[in-house]
């Protein structure tokens, strides 16, 4: 028998029986799809994970106080940082490769416009913030050195803070808010950023650090975090040793007992990765378990079908069929049963990942290739659930299989 022969007889089997075809089926379907949907749904996060951290900005290092990491908020008053390391570190004959430092003061604070209130972080920084951490404007415009230096009653708004507290981004710029016991002139209302973490990057005023020095942190010149950015990549080994022998200076602390830490957005980006595609791997075990499940199942029913189909298996013997004949009939019947259930996997799979995202907000990225290798897999899986089933069905002899009738 040749393989087209094969082919169109193994359809006719399972077309002939299609509730159990679709009940054999079931396994594989929920194991290919919850394959597809657990790695996409891994690389979705490791994707949206390495946007946000490199939303922070390009080429950054974060210079964080030794009494904890704060990069993301913390008490200042407890920080081992000032205002004067990030002075030092913006100077060029000190560390040449560095392009930008803003110090970052934290605290939380409450803006009140007209009869709205809103709960919010207030970051008092320098004008250099913003290219550092890559923000853009969305309306009006960021304070200047002067205001720094005078340090002026401005402030630069969130988006959603301005939503807030006005309704709308257009309608914050050049009206007052009142920040502690304080009046404020918005300035600027900064381009939505998303979220890194549990912090929002648009539920924030930003505003001078001498401003917020004075007026909400008691004249402390301690700050939570100090952002460094270097003009390219390559600078950023030449900047970390820069930056660590400066600050050991500034300290007066040799070079074993340093009261702060350097951090490389790419050392955070490839521990996420590694992270991440660990936690994948994982669940895409757990998920493959499934698959396991759909393997038996297949061989349970090819069994049940060789038992079926005695009387059919004799008389094709008799009549001179070889047994390798019928081992790729019933072999090809297997696959053809793994590869519809791995298709209905992968349909389920594709459109899961385009309803998902809508409903917990993370993407889901299902690519080409991990969904030709998950059709490969459930091939697989065929093959070896048919084996068996197959080989009992080509070694059996024919007048045992008609005397069984």
């Amino acid at each position: 028998m040749n393989w087209t022969l094969t082919v169109a007889t193994a359809f006719e089997a399972i077309r002939s029986h299609r509730m159990r075809s679709l009940l054999t089926v079931l396994g594989i379907f929920i194991g290919i799809a919850s394959v597809t949907l657990t790695i996409g749904l891994g690389e979705g996060a490791k994707l949206e994970i390495t946007n946000r951290i490199s939303a922070l900005g390009s080429n950054l290092l974060v210079v964080m106080p030794g009494s904890g990491n704060v990069m993301f908020g913390g008490n200042a008053l407890r920080s081992t940082l000032t205002v004067d390391d990030a002075t030092v570190l913006a100077d060029s004959e000190v560390a040449p490769d560095i392009a930008a430092v803003a110090p970052i003061m934290m605290t939380s604070a409450t803006v009140t416009a007209g009869d709205y209130q809103w709960m919010t972080t207030a970051y008092g920084t320098s004008p250099e913030w913003l290219m550092v951490r890559a923000r853009s404007l969305a309306a009006g415009r960021f304070f200047t050195q002067l205001e720094l230096d005078d340090a002026a009653a401005v402030a630069v708004l969130g988006a959603n803070t301005a939503n807030e507290l006005f309704g709308s981004i257009e309608d914050a710029v050049g009206h007052s808010v009142l920040i502690g016991s304080a009046q404020y002139t918005v300035v600027g209302v900064l381009l939505t950023q998303g979220s890194m973490g549990l912090m929002s990057e648009d539920d924030l005023v930003v505003m001078p650090w001498t401003t917020q020095s004075q007026r909400l942190m008691n004249g402390t010149n301690k700050v939570a975090v100090i952002y460094v950015a270097v003009a390219t990549e390559e600078q950023l080994s030449q900047a970390y040793q820069e930056t660590y022998a400066a600050l050991l200076t500034s300290h007066g602390l040799p070079e074993t007992s340093p009261d702060f830490g350097i951090t490389s957005l790419q050392s955070i980006m490839d521990v996420v990765s590694s992270v991440t595609t660990l936690l994948t791997l994982l669940l895409t075990g757990l998920a493959g378990i499934s698959l396991l499940v759909g393997g038996v199942g297949v061989m349970n029913i090819m069994l049940v079908s060789v038992t079926e189909r005695v009387k059919e298996i004799g008389l094709r013997k008799a009549l001179g069929a070889r047994p390798s004949s019928i081992r790729n009939q019933f072999l090809a019947e297997a696959v053809f049963l793994a590869l519809f259930g791995g298709a209905l996997g992968l349909a389920l799979g594709y459109l899961a990942s385009a309803i998902i995202p809508g409903l917990i907000g993370l993407p889901v990225v299902v690519s080409i290739p991990a969904s030709m290798i998950a059709l490969g897999v459930s091939a697989l899986v065929g093959v070896i659930a048919g084996v068996y089933p197959a080989t009992r069905a080509a070694k059996m002899a024919p007048i045992d299989a008609l005397r069984s009738e």
